[in-house]
């Protein structure tokens, strides 16, 4: 399949976005994408050497070089500072889209408290600072807008050796999905993205783990064992710009999930089939199932740009 940031010109032209994450990897695919269809670009760093070989990429193609901000997505004050530089810069924000993150993997058994506060600082905490900085000034902007919260299909598929990464794509995934119910009725789109195997540099997390959280619980990788599964990576995975273009493609389409690899089928039926298998099979009582079916309605009802309240819910 060939899809191109291009094809959806005629919906974001103009619009302005902010991208975490965004000079290598995933973030830098998505804000090709974005560039392609014509949108204005304000994209976060942390390490120099990448963010200018980003901004030779845009130059090169004749595209509006973007704003770039150095950031690190854990620091709360910092990325308050970015979001009104933005406003600044631009005038307006009008898509937001929190993909950085670290993928760090061990036996959760053996994770230390530092290896606990890194992973779900960065990957959950990260999304957290983004929403409380940027939403007040999506809300306060015009037009088309949306949020998208990049988080793994591991928010889907657990795995042995990546208990906490899984636990802060699980918890993105939740609080995207009730997020999106929220924004319904301020006409402000929301989606979660789970990737899969994408051609990034995400397997060497471990070799850029900062000071403050030098306690690891998990053993030091073996040599040449991050690069030998880093070779999954380069060898067999998606273009970050396809992801990037997908990205694009379910915010045209206010998809509230986007899946960008087709390869999971088994995996979601086979998921599907344990959970059904785990109901009880027993008759549930009146009032209980009256309460289920408001909830159910209430999320419809939110859905279509309805805000709801507790009262809703009784």
């Amino acid at each position: 399949m060939t899809i191109s940031g291009a094809d959806y010109r005629d919906e974001w032209q103009g619009r302005v976005a902010f991208i975490t994450g965004a000079v290598t990897g995933i973030g830098l695919g998505t804000a090709q994408a974005f560039a392609d269809a014509g949108m204005r670009l304000a994209l976060s760093y942390r390490s120099e050497a990448d963010r200018a070989a980003a901004e030779e990429w845009f130059a090169s193609r004749g595209h509006e070089v973007p704003l770039f901000c150095k950031l690190d997505v854990t620091d709360r004050q910092r990325f308050a500072q970015v979001a009104d530089e933005v406003v600044d810069h631009y005038g307006e924000v009008h898509v937001l889209v929190n993909n950085a993150g670290v993928s760090v993997f061990g036996p959760t058994d053996e994770a230390s408290y530092d290896d606990y506060d890194w992973i779900m600082g960065v990957n959950f905490g990260g999304v957290v600072n983004g929403l409380q900085s940027f939403l007040p000034r999506i809300k306060a902007s015009s037009g088309r807008r949306h949020v998208t919260n990049v988080s793994s299909m591991a928010a889907f598929l657990p795995g042995p050796q990546a208990g906490i990464y899984t636990a802060s794509k699980f918890a993105v995934r939740g609080l995207t999905d009730s997020l999106r119910y929220n924004l319904a009725p301020h006409g402000v789109g929301c989606s979660l993205c789970c990737p899969a195997l994408t051609r990034t540099n995400a397997w060497a997390s471990a070799h850029k783990r900062p000071e403050q959280f030098a306690q690891a619980g998990f053993a030091p990788p073996r040599p040449g064992e991050l690069e030998q599964f880093g070779t999954a990576f380069e060898q067999f995975g998606m273009d970050p710009y396809e992801v990037g273009a997908k990205i694009l493609r379910g915010m045209t389409r206010q998809d509230g999930l986007i899946l960008t690899h087709p390869e999971h089928g088994p995996d979601f039926l086979e998921e599907y089939t344990k959970q059904v298998l785990a109901l009880p099979l027993e008759e549930c009582p009146p009032g209980r199932a009256h309460i289920e079916e408001l909830r159910r309605e209430a999320g419809r009802q939110a859905a279509a740009g309805l805000k709801i309240e507790m009262d809703d819910l009784t």
